[in-house]
């Protein structure tokens, strides 16, 4: 029994590991496709303005829709009742002063979680026929962001943005904890039936 329970231990402690070391290195040098449409996963806003890290992937979308490489944008995130505007709405707004076409523009502002931004955007999306995505956020966050994509039958690819707020070791490793957490509660509850 005790050598069973080693054994356990050992294959628990490597899944840790090698889960922590492809959430650390997911993104990293990668083409990116062309694609249909970017969907950017909602962060927080401030009275109406995105928060460092919502403006840091909504650069990165931005740069995608100018370098061709997607014909749409999808902002994703709802807002509390108190809020001035749902994330997606600040997002669009972010986009259009910086020079993306109304529409070329698709919002869906009820999600709260990842789960739903990718749920609603899908629905958004069907009624422009579009079918291929690339899925924008922070490294950390995109490996699990693009299971859930992918187990909605959603053909994407993660994108990292290059102007994450996540810079120093700082604010890099609480983040990165917390998303290997996340990745691995949500593997595993995808296992069990």
């Amino acid at each position: 029994m005790r050598r069973f329970l080693k054994i356990i231990s050992i294959l628990i402690v490597v899944y840790a590991l090698y889960t922590g070391y492809s959430l650390w290195t997911y993104g990293e040098e990668k083409n990116i496709p062309d694609a249909d449409a970017a969907i950017v996963l909602g962060a927080a806003q401030w009275n109406g303005e995105p928060s460092p890290v919502f403006k840091g992937r909504l650069k990165q979308a931005v740069e995608l829709y100018k370098d061709d490489k997607v014909d749409y944008l999808i902002f994703t995130g709802g807002g509390s009742q108190e809020a001035a505007a749902s994330e997606a709405e600040v997002g669009k707004e972010y986009a259009v002063k910086n020079g993306i076409p109304k529409e070329a523009i698709l919002i869906e502002k009820h999600s709260l979680v990842t789960k739903e931004n990718l749920i609603n955007a899908k629905k958004v999306a069907s009624s422009k026929g579009i079918d291929s995505y690339l899925l924008v956020s922070d490294q950390f966050h995109l490996k699990r962001a693009a299971g859930e994509a992918e187990s909605q039958g959603m053909d994407v690819t993660g994108v990292p943005t290059q102007y994450s707020a996540y810079e120093t070791l700082n604010t890099k490793v609480p983040f990165f904890l917390r998303e290997w957490a996340y990745l691995m509660g949500y593997q595993i509850t995808n296992l069990l039936p």
